[in-house]
């Protein structure tokens, strides 16, 4: 059933469960938003269940939560509890974001620019 028939658009609840074992979101505490950058620290196995690998894979460049969830088409809050499980096996890193500048004092840049002027 499509989301034009009224029926649900994406991969099906039940999938959803069993990939996440039941769990509704990483059991420590948040330290995922969409941001976050994700770096794999190991190489996939065999016996891993298939979307912790398609993470490891896709993560040897630095991706963010969003862009993960987006490449592997589910929910962030699905993705959330599968790197929370590969964190805490030590598979990967979580970066938080670059945080935006800081701008100078106003005063500080009038100065440098009364100063440029009067070069």
């Amino acid at each position: 059933m499509t989301a034009e028939q009224g029926g649900w658009d994406g991969p099906e609840p039940d999938r959803l469960y069993v990939i996440t074992r039941g769990r509704s979101g990483p059991s420590g505490p948040g330290v995922f938003d969409l941001v976050t950058l994700i770096v794999s620290l190991a190489e996939p196995t065999p016996a891993m269940q298939p979307e912790h690998a398609a993470i490891l894979r896709l993560c040897r460049s630095p991706l963010s939560v969003a862009e993960v969830s987006a490449y592997l088409e589910l929910p962030t809050s699905v993705v959330t509890v599968l790197l929370a499980d590969l964190l805490d096996d030590g598979r990967i890193e979580a970066r938080a974001a670059v945080p935006a500048a800081e701008l100078p004092d106003r005063a500080l840049l009038e100065a440098v620019i009364h100063g440029l002027q009067r070069l």
